[in-house]
């Protein structure tokens, strides 16, 4: 009875992603996008989980093929849904991205892999209208700042 007229055969699953967010005296590290969804936006450095990989490897990964910045895994901050729509509104495809906390140990920021550039920016300046950024970047900076003021651990 489950699933036989509810489901289309050609629907797609979810598809699970990462996204490295750094908190580096008062910035943040953000890239601008290559690729849709967001091709031209800033946004925290990420992409898709690889098969067997955990949600901390592969934000770490992400953030040093996007910037060559090496940094430390510091748990889960939130998640989103990220639906890409086409112009007519049909759904193309639909990301679950899942937020990491990152530490930085070293490296500059150089643009590599899917992004166009790699910088950082203060996290007081990032604004929703002043910058073309992805879905909530300036939230998401804001609460890992917050996390990493009071965190206890170095």
């Amino acid at each position: 009875m489950f699933g036989q007229a509810s489901v289309p055969v050609q629907a797609s699953l979810p598809v699970p992603a990462v996204i490295a967010v750094i908190v580096h005296e008062g910035q943040t590290l953000l890239v601008r996008r290559a690729n849709p969804p967001d091709a031209g936006l800033w946004g925290f450095p990420g992409g898709k989980i690889e098969y067997g990989e955990t949600v901390e490897e592969a934000a770490l990964r992400e953030l040093f093929e996007e910037t060559a910045v090496e940094a430390d895994a510091q748990g889960v901050i939130t998640t989103l849904d990220i639906l890409d729509r086409s112009d007519d509104g049909a759904l193309r495809q639909h990301f679950i991205l899942i937020a990491v906390r990152c530490r930085w140990l070293s490296g500059q920021p150089e643009a590599g892999d899917d992004a166009l550039e790699a910088r950082w920016f203060p996290i007081a300046d990032l604004h929703p209208g002043r910058r073309d950024m992805s879905a909530d970047v300036d939230v998401i900076a804001r609460h890992a700042q917050h996390l990493a003021l009071n965190d206890p651990k170095p």
